[in-house]
């Protein structure tokens, strides 16, 4: 059997409540899925859903800090339910979507703004501006089994203990059931994949310094501070 010829990477995983460990495979963030935040973002809510990655190993776990981003001065949060996928499927229908639904987590989506605006005047892919180091801390997933599937409740992120961010998983313009089953027309979700489905009005700049606290009631937290 042949071996690997470099180190191989480490599995990344994402504590579970209750105790065990979530494997991640793939993470999937939906853009522009809160009506307010695509007003101030200048797009109109009712274009439909598009997709972007990030890298698994972009994943903060456990309330680890992050260093302040290389190439930008426009770091800004964005606070997300992350849905994990614990069961396979393609072109899944909406009505079959949460049966592949593991649980759920709170997340922040951290942007490079600039780098971001840079790309759309261009016409060009987003990874730098979304998929770089350190760039999805997460908290917890609880497992849907112990609280089924939330449909509405307070989402809300805070820099320095100041709240900026407030929603309601109710303003979702598309929901989670809705999201898996366009995400899956594309793509074939596997068991282990994540997907963060976007965030309220309310973005705004980080420093070094800063912590950052997001909280989704009946969900959870998610804690990092920009070092």
């Amino acid at each position: 059997m042949a071996e690997f010829v470099v180190p191989r990477p480490a599995q990344v995983s994402v504590p579970v409540a209750g105790g065990g460990l979530f494997p991640v495979r793939r993470v999937y963030c939906v853009g522009r899925n809160y009506a307010e935040h695509a007003r101030e973002m200048g797009n109109d809510p009712k274009d439909p859903p598009f997709f972007f990655a990030k890298p698994a190993d972009a994943l903060v776990i456990g309330g680890g800090s992050v260093p302040y981003p290389p190439q930008t001065q426009d770091l800004h949060h964005e606070v997300e339910l992350v849905v994990a996928i614990g069961r396979d499927g393609f072109g899944i229908e909406v009505e079959d979507a949460l049966a592949h639904v593991y649980g759920y987590a709170a997340g922040i989506d951290l942007t490079r703004r600039d780098l971001q605006a840079a790309a759309k005047k261009a016409g060009r892919p987003w990874e730098m501006a979304k998929a770089f180091d350190h760039s999805a801390p997460i908290g917890e997933i609880v497992p849907a089994e112990k609280i089924g599937h939330p449909d509405k409740g307070a989402i809300t992120l805070a820099v320095n203990g100041a709240e900026r961010q407030r929603g309601d998983l109710a303003d979702q313009i598309w929901t989670v059931a809705e999201t898996i089953a366009y995400l899956s027309q594309f793509v074939a979700l596997k068991a282990g994949d994540l997907v963060f489905t976007g965030t309220p009005a309310g973005v705004g700049a980080v420093v070094a310094g800063d912590v950052i606290e997001g909280d989704i009631e009946g969900i959870g937290t998610v804690r990092t501070q920009i070092v």
